[in-house]
């Protein structure tokens, strides 16, 4: 028999199709063709025109790349005044700029915990913070949103502990209970860490994100990571906490270290959105308005949908291929949808996500609502 080495890729092909879970990439053109309720784009900022001509002005000043990590030749004041910002607009002491959300994740994870410590992980956190717990450290998955779960798995374990939970959960977009889980925490002296990747210039006043809102931003104990890739529509991520977190970052977060720095154009963008978020802080509402008048307008047609706490709103479908079929005939009807299935879904219900924007009209919220209401399959 000859040496068939990949052949088993063959096989888990065939299971993802009989399951109806293939996926494949689908480029999109420069100009959309599509009413986009799919990206994470919240406050309608990746194609503005001051945010673009920022990108634009930081490739031409300090090139198309950032040459290298942070470490050695890949950190810019570009970089350093993005964080100085951002620090102070979500209300922590000091702040760390990485290449993506994902890669801020694993860096606080794995730098803020060790052999001997725990992490306590929420069952519905995101798979950036799932691979975090990957770390040497004892990790225990607790139900969802569920600050007596979390109680319990700290008060079994002596030594250092660290409690994460995303702050609005990306499936079915509802808000993790930060306040109990803060109090849980601080009764137990162990870290809270946050992910605010879908709260950051949604929630809180003008978009401060969601430890704000709850009056956490910048607490003892309190660390919070999020990305530069939704409401700010650039790309990067971020690590919020007190100096001395961050500084310990620096000296030890491995996908810090050693992964090249963001690129200058994503930073200048970052921060012209940031400047543009403090200057029309009615944006955050927006998106939060438009998200609520699509779950209103499509429970009250009969669908079942988890009512918002940020920009996500989640409608259920009958099973994964019926979610394909429909996502599909969305798009086939003008509008771009998001689709998740397992194992993107924690409980196996497969769903459509739509992402409201903040610029989204009134006549565009309506056609999305019927062209959603249309193509749904039969239960």
């Amino acid at each position: 028999m000859p040496f068939a080495p990949f052949d088993w890729i063959d096989d888990e092909a065939r299971r993802r199709a009989d399951a109806g879970l293939v996926r494949t990439l689908r480029p999109r053109p420069a100009e959309p063709e599509l009413l986009d309720l799919a990206s994470n784009d919240y406050l309608g900022l990746t194609r503005h025109p001051e945010v673009t001509a920022a990108a634009a002005e930081a490739a031409h000043r300090w090139g198309a790349g950032a040459t290298g990590s942070r470490l050695v030749t890949g950190s810019t004041a570009l970089h350093a005044g993005l964080e100085r910002e951002l620090a102070a607009f979500c209300g922590f002491e000091a702040a760390l700029v990485l290449s993506s959300g994902y890669a801020a994740n694993l860096a606080a994870l794995t730098a803020l915990t060790g052999r001997g410590s725990l992490i306590v992980s929420d069952a519905g956190n995101h798979a950036s913070i799932v691979d975090g717990c990957r770390s040497p450290a004892e990790t225990a998955v607790v139900p969802h949103a569920d600050p007596e779960a979390v109680a319990k798995a700290l008060h079994a374990h002596v030594g250092r502990a660290l409690a994460v939970t995303d702050s609005v959960f990306s499936v079915d977009g509802d808000a993790a209970p930060l306040p109990e889980l803060a109090d849980v925490c601080r009764a137990r002296g162990a870290a809270l860490l946050v992910d605010d990747a879908h709260g950051l210039g949604v929630l809180g006043e003008g978009g401060r994100g969601a430890l704000a809102a709850a009056g956490l931003a910048g607490g003892e104990g309190i660390v919070a990571t999020a990305t530069l890739s939704k409401s700010l529509g650039s790309q990067g991520g971020a690590v919020l906490g007190p100096a001395r977190v961050i500084d310990h970052l620096v000296n030890t977060a491995r996908t810090f270290i050693f992964d090249t720095g963001l690129a200058p154009a994503a930073a200048g963008a970052a921060l012209a959105s940031l400047r543009l978020l403090r200057r029309e802080p009615e944006r955050a509402g927006m998106a939060r308005t438009v998200a609520t008048a699509l779950y209103e307008r499509l429970t009250a047609a009969g669908l079942t949908a988890v009512r918002p706490d940020a920009a996500v709103v989640s409608v259920r479908a009958p099973s994964a291929d019926a979610a394909v079929r429909w996502a599909a005939d969305c798009r086939t009807a003008g509008i771009a949808v998001g689709c998740f299935r397992p194992p993107s879904v924690p409980d196996g219900i497969s769903r459509l996500r739509l992402t409201a924007r903040a610029d989204l009209t009134e006549a565009q919220i309506a056609n999305a609502v019927e062209t959603v209401l249309r193509t749904a399959p039969a239960a």
